[in-house]
């Protein structure tokens, strides 16, 4: 990835940590005057980070604006695609909608859209989603899997699994669930939405936009009434504040795992992976389709990804896509 200077400079005082770092080695690395790196030491300072000068030695980080901007999270990546090219906004009507733009311009593959806000954040069915500015990770990632447009919804799945592992990758205290096909819950709450979409040709997937909101940090006095009910925080649940450019980097290290996994694999070892962090099957549920209510055991997926649900009579039905209470 080729961060702009700016952050250049700044991935190398994060990657340092409390290592002082010479204003005249960091010229000579990145091919810039001392001046230059002056220059952007400064407007790193206006944007909130904190330098302190060690005399004869050079400046170290010691303070940090709380922002999931790409230096900060290129400084936990592990990948080789994702991540890779990151586009920062602090304001956003809707991350979903710049990933479309910019997938229809060809950007590569691993793409992440990441904002502090979204004015006009949507999750599924268009229904709209609360996006509390600089507390939550409200991102869309461009992946063009090589996959016919019917294996697509394949991919919710995939995400919720990698969403899953980041989580536990950052918070001990509590182990989140999946509810079918695109929540993930703690303690029957939910903290993170994915919100899959296609852009396709007859046989071939253009580009999928995975969009994924997660409270990471709100207290229950940021979520409006109507959601402090159903709503959570892995800050509420953890009791500690998450550190989100870490959560996002370990997001994107499983997105690229899992995905990769499936392209290579198939779904089978991602249907194992799923069911193990379901909170859906095994639950007797209320499916809600655009057709019909049915209600039942859940019992499974299938390879496909469609949920399985084991009438009272013994019938079982596939369920492609409804929205999901567990009874």
């Amino acid at each position: 990835m080729n961060l702009p200077m700016k952050d250049e400079i700044l991935k190398r005082f994060l990657l340092a940590k409390d290592t002082p770092i010479s204003g005249q080695s960091l010229a000579d690395e990145l091919g810039i005057s001392r001046t230059a790196v002056w220059k952007h030491l400064q407007t790193l300072q206006e944007e909130g980070y904190v330098f302190e000068t060690i005399k004869k030695k050079g400046y170290v980080l010691k303070g940090k604006p709380d922002k999931v901007d790409p230096a900060r999270i290129t400084s936990f990546l592990t990948t080789q695609r994702f991540g890779r090219n990151i586009q920062y906004l602090d304001e956003v009507t809707s991350t979903q909608s710049v990933a479309h733009e910019l997938a229809r311009e060809g950007v590569h593959d691993g793409t992440v859209v990441i904002a502090e806000t979204q004015t006009m954040g949507k999750g599924r069915m268009a229904r709209p989603w609360e996006s509390t500015k600089g507390k939550g990770v409200w991102m869309t990632v461009v992946i063009r899997p090589d996959v016919p447009p019917s294996q697509a919804p394949q991919f919710t799945l995939v995400a919720a699994v990698a969403i899953v592992n980041a989580i536990k990758s950052v918070c001990k205290n509590f182990t989140p669930t999946i509810k079918w096909p695109n929540d993930i819950l703690i303690n029957g709450r939910k903290c993170t939405g994915i919100l899959t979409e296609m852009l396709a040709e007859m046989d071939r997937v253009e580009a999928l936009l995975i969009g994924i909101g997660i409270n990471a940090n709100q207290q229950m006095e940021d979520f409006p009434p109507e959601l402090q009910t159903i709503a959570t925080s892995l800050s509420i649940e953890e009791q500690a504040e998450i550190n989100r450019p870490q959560l996002v980097a370990e997001l994107l290290n499983y997105l690229e795992l899992y995905s990769n996994l499936y392209i290579k694999e198939g779904f089978k070892p991602i249907k194992a992976l799923w069911e193990e962090s379901s909170g859906t099957i095994g639950k007797q549920i209320k499916a809600t389709t655009l057709r019909e209510v049915i209600e039942g055991k859940a019992i499974g997926i299938t390879e496909e990804g469609v949920l399985e649900i084991q009438l009272d009579n013994g019938e079982i039905k596939g369920v492609y896509s409804a929205d999901i209470e567990i009874m």
